[in-house]
């Protein structure tokens, strides 16, 4: 065991013991356990149930360490954490140029159901980098179910519909789940059913967020979450999508659904996202860092907002968390 080895280690070994017990009390069972946490240690380790994935980040090239670094991990992790090494999964993380997919598929399907609280959600450790489930926006949730009573909901890029069913558990009168993908939009019906969701009150549209909004009637939403991609280039969606570039008319777009009264929840998770300035009017509230749940403490993997209208325009409210 190498110094280095033993610093990883040490360090994991006070993350698991912290995290595991926080997550019990929780009702959790899929969250973070390590991110990069020591300087040329390229890997992330979550724990989904009784199952680990081990996320490989791109690193220098040339650095003679990280195989070893890398052998050294995957030989600790069964006795440090419980959990054999045939219920390990490795996901590497390549480097992209624009306009590929964040998502690359890999194997087979693996999947199980983990639990935040009562709530529960289909993930698929097998064919693709993601899973289902974005970890690091269990508070962001939570705050959508909170808002959620009474209220006409619109979820834009839903992805596998965890702020749906956030949204349809917290009491909403209506959530409609709009995304390209047919794949996502079935996962989120079986997520839906898990938590015994189905029916009316939930709709799926398969189109893309930005002609949606386009033939979307204002005042039509009293609550709409919006986490788009960093970058998108699906032909079906007719043109290329770049989040810093094109976020300020898909928000103002999203604000002129909201009814007066109505929030608007964005999020972001490009590395060095910089809100528009001309957003500024709007006056939104940045939920982060207090939208990082525990195991996210320190990161930055994503950047929230809450834009809250009234009669007379769009306000932030302070104490939106």
């Amino acid at each position: 065991m190498t110094a280095d080895g033993e610093a990883f280690e040490n360090r994991l070994r006070k993350r698991a013991r912290h995290l595991d017990a926080w997550a019990r009390r929780e009702g959790v069972t899929a969250y973070r356990l390590f991110d990069r946490d020591i300087p040329g240690w390229h890997f992330a380790i979550d724990r989904y149930a009784d199952w680990l994935v081990v996320h490989e980040y791109p690193w220098k090239p040339g650095d003679a360490l990280h195989g070893a670094r890398r052998d050294e991990l995957l030989a600790a992790l069964p006795a440090l954490l419980d959990v054999p090494a045939s219920r390990t999964v490795v996901k590497v993380h390549a480097r992209h140029r624009w306009g590929e997919s964040q998502y690359g598929r890999a194997g087979g399907s693996r999947k199980l159901v983990v639990a935040e609280g009562r709530l529960r959600f289909e993930v698929d450790l097998g064919p693709r980098l993601d899973t289902g489930l974005f970890l690091d926006h269990r508070r962001t949730r939570a705050l959508v179910g909170k808002l959620a009573a009474g209220r006409r909901v619109l979820n834009l890029f839903s992805y596998t519909g965890a702020f749906s069913v956030y949204a349809g558990a917290g009491g909403a009168r209506e959530v409609t789940s709009v995304d390209l993908s047919r794949t996502y939009l079935d996962w989120l019906g079986r997520n839906l059913a898990l938590n015994g969701l189905g029916g009316p009150p939930q709709r799926q549209v398969a189109a893309d967020a930005r002609t949606f909004l386009r033939e979307a009637g204002r005042g039509r939403y009293d609550l709409v979450v919006l986490d788009p991609p960093s970058h998108s280039a699906s032909r079906r969606a007719g043109s290329d999508f770049e989040v810093q570039r094109d976020h300020r008319a898909l928000v103002e777009a999203a604000l002129g659904c909201l009814a007066p009264g109505g929030v608007l929840i964005f999020s972001c998770n490009l590395r060095d996202f910089t809100l528009d300035p001309a957003l500024a009017p709007s006056r939104p509230v940045e939920l982060t860092p207090g939208s990082l749940p525990e195991d996210f403490r320190g990161q930055r993997p994503h950047r929230a907002w809450r834009f809250d209208t009234r009669a007379g325009g769009v306000h932030g409210i302070a104490g939106s968390r």
